[in-house]
């Protein structure tokens, strides 16, 4: 039995785990459990799992009576604080953005795993974090269903050196549209993803191609690869969810129906698989597999990430800090879609790169490059 922290609770991605926890009791103790503001939904999750301690960061009006059997925190750091008092063995840090940074960090601290399905963590502390990793012997297990393709590729590697890596990217819910209709597309011309679901933010993320952007930052550091050595492809069907290339030319792929179920119980049961009810691949009802080079004319974020990357120092968080300032007025439709890779690029252009030596540092750049970005909305 291993005690679990979900954070990120009521999302995407912690409904999945969850899901899990439900089909192996006998395995999984989910013994704290947060959200931002989903209230409701956390105190449902609360009445059946019945975890040690729970967090909002959005203080509730009120705290039903049933939900009192744990420890509440409310707050921006209640998460952290849930954490540090529940000390569960691990914990799948699902928080979008760099909200999702200070709970890796803590976890490093308590954990005796770190299960990654945030991504900003590393795009904006890569090195702090993985340092302190490797530190303190803590597995970062990884979650993107990408980024679990290559790990689970890679443990045939034997030791053998890695030419390259290829993450698939699904193109977003734009793949095929024009570039001058791309711009005025609408939140809902955006949310409709082709092949996954998951939260708003991901979502325009992926239809932009920051988020592949962003997933080339996490590998760099996930697999200590550098920029030059992993390439993206355009995979419409989401079935190949990225490979590993070896210097012979044989080239390892990890396939599967789109479902998040298969990375997220491939982290928690790690190094053993935990069957659920998946659709089983069929591949003669597929027909065919289709690759492409990504268009970085129509997708300049991705073009910019991979940039940002090789400029190194705080130029990664430069991008996702105004990345998620834009994004969050799109969503709020306060700007077109294609004001997102300007506002982007002019934060960039803004800021200039500095040294990231601590954790403050990171959270200076990204207070910089907001500034900067919400100075262009």
């Amino acid at each position: 039995m291993r005690t679990i922290a979900i954070l990120g609770a009521t999302g995407s991605i912690g409904s999945q785990a969850l899901d899990l926890v439900r089909r192996y009791p006998d395995r999984f103790r989910a013994s704290c459990l947060t959200a931002s503001r989903s209230s409701e939904q956390l105190f449902d999750l609360v009445r059946e799992f019945k975890p040690d301690t729970a967090a909002l960061a959005v203080e509730p009006a009120a705290l039903p009576e049933d939900v009192r059997s744990c420890q509440w925190f409310f707050g921006p750091d209640a998460t952290v604080r849930a954490l540090l008092a529940a000390r569960p063995d691990d914990a799948l840090c699902a928080i979008v953005g760099i909200a999702g940074l200070d709970a890796v960090w803590n976890a490093l601290d308590v954990c005796e795993r770190v299960l990654l399905a945030n991504k900003e963590a590393l795009v904006t502390g890569g090195d702090l974090v993985m340092a302190k990793a490797a530190e303190r012997d803590i597995p970062m297990l990884p979650v993107d269903s990408e980024h679990s393709a290559i790990f689970q590729c890679l443990q045939a590697r034997q030791g053998n050196p890695v030419r390259r890596l290829l993450l698939t990217a699904s193109g977003g819910a734009l793949r095929s549209w024009k570039k001058a209709d791309m711009y005025a597309a609408t939140v809902r011309d955006v949310l409709a993803h082709p092949t996954w679901n998951m939260g708003g933010k991901i979502t325009v993320d992926c239809a932009s191609m920051v988020n592949k952007g962003l997933e080339v930052i996490e590998a760099h550091h996930l697999f200590a690869m550098p920029a030059e050595k992993i390439d993206v492809v355009v995979h419409p069907q989401s079935i190949v969810h990225s490979m590993v290339e070896f210097e012979d030319g044989a080239v390892l792929a990890q396939l599967g129906m789109p479902d998040m179920r298969g990375p997220i119980g491939y982290a928690m049961g790690y190094p053993e698989r935990m069957p659920y009810d998946a659709r089983p691949l069929d591949f003669a009802a597929v027909g065919h597999l289709d690759f492409a080079a990504p268009d970085l004319d129509r997708f300049p974020c991705l073009g910019m990430a991979i940039d940002a990357l090789k400029a190194g120092g705080s130029a990664p968080v430069i991008l996702n800090g105004a990345n998620e300032v834009a994004v969050g007025a799109f969503l709020r439709e306060q700007i077109p879609f294609g004001r997102i890779p300007e506002i982007i690029d002019a934060a960039l252009q803004a800021v200039p790169v500095s040294p990231i030596t601590s954790i403050a540092d990171v959270y200076a750049a990204d207070a910089a490059a907001r500034r900067a970005a919400e100075a262009k909305l």
